[in-house]
């Protein structure tokens, strides 16, 4: 952490000459309270049904709506892209990771298991055609390994009775066997997965190339994984997964080469905010987690709790959940009609704004990137890092939104799909100020770590500041973010610095404690 606070300053804010103590005060929240989502924020075709399971669920809509979302980006993958600019060739593939932050009892997992629900309909429906094709499959490869067997006996016969010809004639119908063989195999559509290896991932990929959804109720068990010694290579894999443009090779002794021609990852789970704290924490101090990983969890959200409860016992309103259902269902018939690009040949089909939507996409973009050259953003780069990914946010919102609520595939985004999408990144930024609190507001991060180190009695009235930061406690590891946080808390007469003369020593800094401090820091 950079510089805070001068000492000296701090000394005079904290011991003023005839100090008198004052009542104390609570210390401000940290961050401002996150952004609610309003339903008409939702395009009109999922509103109703997303509307509805947040009201008889009693939680936020935002907690079934963030994860909707990633999942129909899942189902969109790589087979439509968008081009924000009018004439460059930037491509951005609307593939988007998200999730839900909240503690035990906050309903994630039923938010998120009914923002699925769609997802895992069209993925029990390609298990169940794959069934019914398989056995066709199976037997269609036999009598392909039959008539190899019988070529092979051809070969044989011709090179005991030494004819050329007939040697060539077989080995010709021998390859093209082989190659006919390749295309028999019968691999299932797949859209989602819970917990799987990279390279089950990759053979996964390598027969699904629009691309998948990984689903983990706890996201924590997924980060701990990725710390794991030796994993480095399975995070550098997620993190191009996400970009959806790119190819990946795996190599294994056991496995041999997989070929991943078209890496596209969505990720969606749920995540309790003490659990979280220590990725942030890495993010913002430039650690192990300090290479854009959370950052690219752009649907993220954070509610501060759950509505004032009511009882809600009524029927779910199918008419809202069959349209969803229609929406994901035309989206995958979209996608499959959409002839994937070969590898290294065509880009990847996209689509452009309109006249009056790219007027608006350059505006707001010329605002994010004066915003993001700002003083503002010097101090903190993690946070910086979230809001510079808003670039790629925005135009894959837009395009999700504009294919949600046109008919057929449009010709270009319209400027009512790009204004919602810019209402999002304004929403979502909310969440993400909530995420990077620590960052942003360093001074109060710092007051409100020593407010629950004083409420567990962990610090203690005369504590030497240099005890306090050589415990290394979260987010007081440093001098300048100890002094910082008493200089505040001295504001709201909940601690002074004192600078205490030891005999035969070197005079040191001392935490005093309002006789009432509990008062304000419980």
């Amino acid at each position: 952490m950079s510089k805070l606070i001068d000492l000296e300053e701090a000394r005079r804010i904290a011991t003023p000459d005839g100090f008198i103590w004052g009542e104390p005060t609570k210390l401000p929240k940290l961050h401002s309270e996150a952004p609610t989502l309003h339903d008409d924020m939702l395009p009109e075709a999922l509103r109703g049904w997303l509307a509805d399971v947040a009201d008889r669920t009693q939680i936020p809509l935002e907690c079934v709506a963030a994860p909707a979302l990633v999942a129909l980006s899942s189902v969109i993958g790589r087979t439509l892209g968008i081009k924000p600019k009018r004439r460059d060739d930037w491509l951005v593939v609307p593939n988007l990771w998200g999730g839900v932050v909240g503690r035990p009892g906050m309903m994630k997992t039923p938010a998120l298991s009914e923002a699925l629900s769609p997802l895992h309909r069209l993925d029990a429906e390609a298990r169940e055609t794959h069934k019914s094709s398989s056995a066709n499959a199976q037997a269609t490869k036999e009598v392909n390994l039959a008539k190899q067997a019988a070529v092979k006996n051809g070969i044989k016969k011709a090179a005991e009775s030494s004819d050329p010809a007939a040697e060539e004639q077989n080995r010709r119908d021998l390859a093209r066997l082989i190659e006919e063989a390749e295309t028999l195999e019968s691999h299932q559509r797949r859209y989602i997965t819970n917990d799987a290896t990279k390279e089950k991932i990759g053979e996964v990929l390598a027969h699904n190339p629009r691309g998948i959804l990984i689903m983990r109720d706890e996201l924590s068990g997924w980060l701990k994984g990725l710390d794991r010694q030796g994993s480095e290579g399975d995070r550098e894999f997620f993190l191009e997964g996400w970009n959806g443009t790119g190819s990946y090779v795996v190599d294994r002794i056991g496995r041999g080469t997989i070929h991943v021609p078209a890496l596209c990852l969505s990720i969606v789970g749920g995540i309790q905010p003490g659990k979280l704290k220590s990725y942030v924490e890495s993010a913002i101090a430039g650690g192990g987690g300090d290479d854009g990983l959370l950052q690219r969890f752009q649907l993220l959200v954070w509610p501060d709790g759950l509505p004032q409860w009511r009882n809600v016992d009524r029927f779910p309103d199918h008419d809202a959940k069959q349209q969803a259902l229609e929406v994901f269902a035309r989206l995958d018939r979209m996608a499959e009609g959409l002839e994937l690009p070969a590898e290294g040949l065509d880009p990847i089909p996209a689509l452009h704004f309109a006249t009056d939507a790219q007027e608006l996409f350059d505006e707001w973009r010329n605002d994010l990137e004066l915003r993001l050259r700002s003083r503002e953003m010097e101090t903190c780069p993690a946070f910086e890092a979230q809001v510079a990914k808003y670039r790629s946010l925005m135009p894959s919102l837009a395009l999700i939104f504009a294919l949600v609520e046109e008919p057929e595939v449009p010709a270009a985004i319209a400027l009512e799909h790009a204004r919602r999408a810019a209402a999002w990144v304004d929403f979502l930024e909310g969440h993400h100020r909530k995420l990077f609190a620590s960052e942003v507001n360093p001074e109060l991060s710092a007051a409100h770590r020593l407010a629950e180190r004083i409420a567990s009695s962990s610090i203690e009235d005369g504590m030497s500041l240099r005890d306090i930061y050589r415990n290394h406690w979260s987010g007081l590891v440093t001098p300048d973010a100890v002094v910082a946080g008493v200089k505040l808390l001295a504001k709201h007469n909940i601690a002074r610095l004192v600078v205490q003369h030891d005999t035969g020593g070197r005079p040191s800094d001392r935490i005093h404690l309002h006789p009432q401090a509990m008062r304000a820091v419980r």
